[in-house]
This record gives C-alpha cells, structure tokens and sequence, in this order.
C-alpha cells in the first residue's frame, strides 16, 4: 500500500508528499520532494529530519507545525509556506499535514502534502497578502464568528482592493473570496467535530452559521455528507 502511495504521488509533479514518524523523521518522500531537498534519492532523504534538509528558520517552523498536529491530534489544512533547501531558492506551497494512528488507536506519525503555487504564476506580493487572509479570517473564527466578513472586510484584510482580492485568491487557491472562507469555517467544524463531543449546534456557532440547519446544509454541500455522520466515520476510524 504505501509503496502504491508514493508512486501515485511520484505522478503528481506540483505537489511534495511525505511520512514523517513521531520522531520527526522521513519514512516515505516522493520524487517532487527530494528535487526540493539538496539531495538526489529517496535513500537519502529517509531516516532524516526537516532541520537536516531545510534552512533552520524554516525547518524550525515545520517542526513546531508536525508538534501541533502530533499533540492536539487535529488536521492541519491549507497553510501557506514558504519552502527553500538548503542553498536553494524559494517555493510557496499550500501544504495540508494529517496525523495517522495504527489499527490500534496509536498515534504513529504524520502525512504532509504541500502544492506548489509557483505554477499558478503567483508573485509573492501576491502570496504574502494571501497568507495574512488565511490567517486573519483564522483569527476571525477564533474571536467574532458571528459577525459575516463582507469582501470590503476581507480586502482590507489582505491589504488591497476587492478586484484585486477577487484575482489573488482565484490565482492562489482557486476560489471566490466567500467560498475560501466558507471553506475555512467548515475546515474549522470538520476539526471540532473530529476532536471531540461539541455539541454540533455549539459547532455551528462556533463557525459562524446562523443554526445548526443552516451549518448542516453547508457541511454536506462541501464534504457530501451531514455533520453527524463525518462525525460518526471518524470516531470508527
């Protein structure tokens, strides 16, 4: 299985796959990834950690990223980063880690999958604004999800006009301004209802939704199925 993993992520040239241990270290990297590293085979690559293969301010960052996921257990989706080697140029990528448990519960490591945006002829004006968005509306969620952000609102954010907004976040993560924070507020419940005993209207507020009637109808919308059931598929698996 995971040999077949990494050769269907050997097809995939804009994106980097790896599987990390707990312990930080590569156990499976495609061929995208190890072009991003100063080195020229997987054999290489496996068995060593981030701060062996990247700059240290940023192998410090990915690091701190892999503790969060590994302590909280929880998702990380849709981080924009800057990724360079060692000696090498800069790339921006969209990079989602998942954590990964045995049959028995365990938790054993991590995926990482980071996009390379770079395709997208983005310029980093471009993905700087973009990475304050993704966090501001983050922030957002954490401090007023009731109140709506207007496109006015998110293009302030962002540092420039609602055209421009509209152009940025379409080149970057191939979306509406609206349906990008749509898509965060439901990440964000896809979490809380993954980690947790929330009630699901208590998640609904907590995303923004006007009940739990509307999150509902949203929720299946994007994901293909209601709150409950994505809840009761996780706590199986």
């Amino acid at each position: 299985m995971a040999r077949t993993m990494v050769a269907l992520m050997d097809e995939l040239s804009d994106v980097m796959f790896c599987a990390k241990d707990v312990s930080g270290r590569y156990v499976l990297v495609n061929r995208t990834f190890v072009h991003r590293t100063n080195e020229r085979s997987r054999r290489q690559v496996v068995g060593r950690r981030a701060r062996d293969l990247f700059v240290p301010e940023l192998a410090e960052r990915y690091e701190a990223q892999d503790a969060e996921v590994l302590r909280g257990g929880r998702p990380l989706r849709g981080e924009l980063e800057l990724i360079r080697r060692l000696g090498g140029t800069p790339g921006w990528y969209l990079t989602s880690k998942l954590p990964v448990h045995d049959d028995a519960g365990r938790l054993v490591g991590i995926v990482s999958v980071s996009r390379d945006l770079r395709s997208r002829d983005a310029d980093d004006v471009t993905m700087d604004a973009m990475a304050r968005l993704r966090a501001a509306v983050e922030q957002h969620l954490d401090r007023s999800p009731e109140v709506a952000l207007t496109v006015r609102d998110l293009a302030a954010l962002a540092g420039c006009s609602p055209a421009v907004l509209d152009r940025r976040v379409r080149q970057v993560f191939g979306l509406s301004p609206r349906q990008l924070v749509l898509r965060t507020r439901v990440d964000r419940a896809a979490d809380l209802l993954t980690g947790g005993g929330t009630p699901i209207a208590e998640i609904a507020a907590a995303t923004g939704f006007y009940d739990q009637a509307a999150f509902t109808r949203a929720f299946a919308r994007l994901t293909g199925e209601t709150p409950a059931s994505f809840r009761r598929r996780a706590r199986r698996g």
